[in-house]
């Protein structure tokens, strides 16, 4: 049965473990989103991995030479659960590409475009998986949100890049 799983990539080398699994027909999803990038006075928009140090491979653990992507190129390791790869619950794929625009980027949600008490869904950093409520915009980074955890309602700060609007998919 096909499955995707994670794979963790050695710094800043995504793109180098997606090209050599492909190499070895593997199927590989590297999400990416427009990024903000500031340096030395100039502000561009680059293309950035939406998980550092993640890419996805979909693939069938009885068929396919798993244990060779261990060894890959790019890649630190294979996420497993003891001996045997651990599955993505399933739909998580389809939901971050039913985001995608027509360039192949993941639309993230712009404050802007959010109102206080909106549900966001946190999808990197410490909390990632946990819906939210927005709060306010710290700065052009930075968001605020209300987290639910152990029956209390939370208040913290998360990069703007780490939230996805539930219903704009």
């Amino acid at each position: 049965m096909n499955n995707w799983f994670v794979a963790h990539t050695q710094p800043r080398a995504e793109l180098l473990a997606k090209s050599h699994l492909e190499r070895q027909d593997f199927t590989v999803y590297l999400p990416r989103y427009l990024k903000q990038r500031r340096h030395a006075r100039r502000v561009d928009l680059v293309h950035a991995p939406l998980f550092p140090r993640y890419i996805f491979i979909h693939m069938d653990t009885a068929l396919a030479r798993w244990r060779s992507i261990q060894s890959t190129v790019g890649i630190q390791y294979l996420v497993c659960n003891g001996d045997a790869p651990a599955p993505v619950p399933g739909g998580i794929i389809d939901e971050i590409r039913a985001r995608e625009d027509d360039k192949g980027l993941v639309k993230t949600v712009r404050p802007s475009e959010m109102k206080p008490g909106q549900p966001v869904k946190i999808i990197a950093g410490a909390f990632s998986g946990h819906d939210a409520l927005f709060e306010c915009a710290t700065d052009k980074q930075r968001i605020t949100v209300l987290l639910t955890l152990l029956s209390r309602s939370i208040r913290t700060i998360v990069p703007l890049d780490a939230v996805v609007n539930p219903s704009a998919a």
